[in-house]
């Protein structure tokens, strides 16, 4: 992004722009519930500070009056707990009432968070945002590309935009984005115009539901497509451009992909988010993992072969809680510890990881170097399987970890079994260095994600996408949805969308 184009006459030349939202993946197949203490709540100046793009003398940070509201945000997990929802959204609510008026407001969200007993918590919350901001105040919206854009939400604001990468290395970059344009439609010639600085939605609905690990940006077809975004983009009388994947692990009428094309130009946004649009449904069958997939025993098989490249890297992608897994279904540890090769100490194993709090305080009450028989995990996902039953040496105790607390590690003959107080993704090297535990060293880590992180896919050298039970099991037939729109491939496969795109803006009746 380049700097911000001069203000025009009419412009507003430092408009007054509240900061709100709520992020969070929620699984409506995991039985976990994301409650209060599943939340950092950031507001004021650590909101403000969250944005390192409108620090005190960068471009972005000067052009405007920031007010910081309320924002929560979460791992991803099961659905929110309504009562946890309903203090999260009033206090967005009560800051807009108290702190407007706005004459734009950044709505921070993700676009996949359920509630529990409500099927589009995004719009919703839109919604509530929206009567409370008033119809004269440009709303930008930033999403993960693993959100929904219902029609509810599409119509509650102004400017939307989500990441265009996978993984999302680019999550900040687009926070940044949705900004830099937020302030340029209003410092533009119409910025004082409520009607005139709104550009148009071109919005298409895309019958097509698969998990990230098939829709990965480092892989076609899925590269091509969003390479197509910034050409777009680039258009005279284009704003912006993106395609969401949709959410695949809720059961909701929302999720599926969408194409959104904003711009002044509405015959060219109709045109071009229905040729991407097109793009994706025409591809439909062409998405892949983005590794080559086994069931466990079979990603075994590859990491235990003769002359296999180390560190061999498994995703245990079902119980993923980055994508909304619970964390501590035991399945797959349950399955290492009963395998010999594994356990005879011949091999370096890591695995990552369980939750269970009475477990990590039974291996510190016995101490570094003791050996114990724990049952750990399964607490909030038995589904799969139940606790699991480890004996082995407490390797290590490390305590204080802002997101896993204490954490332990028991070495089971050669399996390393990491026990933590709270659910914790684990992307990082450092996640594993700082237990005591080598990554680079190992033979096999076996980490609950689906593609890998930068940091991860960078030490694999070979790697296997394990279809595991959990949550967010990557066969999603097995899952049972009963919600979503008919025709939704694969789903069902003889759908034969329309792919026409709705156009329309805040305050201009009889979309088209």
């Amino acid at each position: 992004m380049g700097p911000l184009s001069p203000l025009s006459p009419g412009g507003i030349a430092r408009p007054r722009i509240g900061i709100a939202g709520i992020s969070i993946e929620s699984s409506t197949f995991s039985p976990h519930v994301s409650g209060d203490e599943a939340f950092t709540i950031r507001a004021g100046d650590e909101l403000r500070a969250y944005y390192p793009f409108l620090d005190a003398g960068r471009e972005l940070g000067e052009a405007a009056e920031w007010v910081p509201l309320t924002h929560g945000r979460s791992l991803p997990g099961g659905a929110v707990d309504p009562d946890t929802y309903l203090r999260m959204k009033d206090a967005i609510v009560s800051g807009i009432r108290e702190q407007g008026p706005f004459d734009g407001f950044f709505f921070d969200i993700h676009g996949a968070m359920s509630v529990i007993g409500t099927t589009d918590a995004e719009g919703d919350l839109a919604t509530a945002v929206r009567e409370a901001l008033g119809e004269d105040t440009l709303v930008a919206t930033s999403m993960d590309l693993h959100g929904n854009v219902s029609e509810v939400l599409r119509d509650a604001v102004d400017l939307l935009t989500c990441y265009r990468m996978a993984p999302h290395e680019d999550w900040l970059n687009t926070k940044e984005r949705a900004v830099h344009t937020l302030l340029a439609r209003l410092r533009g010639p119409h910025g004082s115009d409520p009607l005139g600085r709104r550009p148009w939605k071109a919005w298409v609905p895309v019958p097509v539901l698969l998990p990230g690990e098939k829709t990965s940006t480092r892989l076609e077809p899925a590269r091509s497509i969003y390479a197509r975004l910034p050409e777009i983009e680039a258009m005279d009388g284009v704003v912006d451009a993106a395609v969401w994947i949709g959410y695949a692990w809720a059961d909701e009428p929302r999720c599926q992909a969408y194409v959104v094309v904003t711009g002044d130009d509405r015959d060219l946004i109709a045109r071009e988010s229905e040729q991407v649009a097109r793009m994706f449904w025409d591809a439909r069958e062409d998405f892949v993992f983005v590794a080559e997939t086994a069931d466990l025993d079979g990603a075994l098989e590859k990491a235990l072969a003769p002359g296999a490249a180390r560190p061999y890297l498994i995703s245990d992608s079902g119980d993923n809680p980055t994508a909304g897994g619970a964390g501590d279904v035991t399945w797959t540890l349950t399955q290492l510890l009963a395998h010999p090769e594994l356990t005879d100490g011949g091999h370096t194993t890591l695995v990552a990881s369980v939750f269970d709090r009475d477990a990590v305080a039974e291996a510190v009450r016995a101490g570094v170097g003791a050996t114990v028989t724990l049952r750990a995990g399964a607490r909030v996902d038995d589904g799969p399987s139940g606790p699991v039953e480890i004996t082995g040496t407490v390797f290590s105790i490390t305590p204080g970890d802002p997101v896993a607390g204490t954490q332990v590690v028991l070495n089971a003959g050669g399996v390393h079994a990491i026990i933590t107080e709270r659910r914790k993704p684990f992307h990082h090297l450092d996640d594993f260095r700082m237990l005591g535990l080598d990554p680079q060293a190992a033979d096999v880590v076996v980490v609950k994600i689906g593609y890998l992180e930068p940091e991860l896919y960078e030490l694999a050298a070979d790697w296997t996408l394990a279809l595991t039970p959990g949550g967010v099991d990557q066969d999603l037939l097995r899952l049972g949805h009963t919600a979503l729109q008919p025709g939704v491939y694969p789903f069902d496969k003889t759908g034969k969308p329309a792919l026409t795109a709705v156009v329309g803006r805040r305050g201009e009746e009889n979309p088209s």
